[in-house]
């Protein structure tokens, strides 16, 4: 079975693709890449002209180079509708996000739609660095943030880690 996530922030060009990277990466070092589907969306349009999307920001962007993490090819999308029956999980940044997810997915009947700082010692929202300028501090937001989702859907899904990891 693969378990397929979503990661979701208002532009998809700076929180949700590095949370989308940074979860890959982590699947990665544990030996899961094949049990996970993983991308990311936005909320918004903004982001997105003549149905092209803008790629990752570039400090954001920065932030993945500077700690190896690989991230090439990505464009920002935006969430619909029929992603929520195609995931099982849809993991947003902060409470705005959810408030327009809910708008675009009109509702969240099966409890997909988690808040990715909940599953951590620090609940809340993902710093924003379109805001705040401080893209190390939302790197380590996510990175804490992957981890613990990562463990998280390990027990959920009673998966085996090998030997090796």
């Amino acid at each position: 079975m693969t378990i397929k996530v979503l990661f979701v922030c208002h532009g998809n060009i700076c929180r949700s693709p590095m949370a989308e990277f940074i979860f890959k990466k982590e699947i990665s070092d544990l030996g899961l890449t094949d049990r996970f589907e993983v991308s990311s969306a936005a909320t918004s349009c903004e982001e997105i002209q003549n149905g092209y999307g803008n790629p990752i920001y570039p400090p954001a962007l920065e932030q993945l180079r500077l700690h190896g993490i690989p991230c090439s090819g990505h464009r920002a999308v935006q969430i619909t509708r029929d992603d929520y029956r195609r995931y099982d999980y849809l993991i947003y940044m902060d409470q705005m996000n959810l408030r327009n997810m809910m708008r675009i997915l009109g509702g969240d009947p099966q409890g997909k739609c988690l808040r990715l700082m909940d599953l951590t010692g620090t609940p809340g929202d993902v710093s924003d660095p379109w805001y705040t300028g401080d893209f190390a501090r939302t790197y380590a937001d996510l990175v804490s943030g992957c981890s613990s989702l990562a463990q998280h859907l390990i027990r959920k899904h009673k998966i085996r880690l090998s030997a090796a990891t």
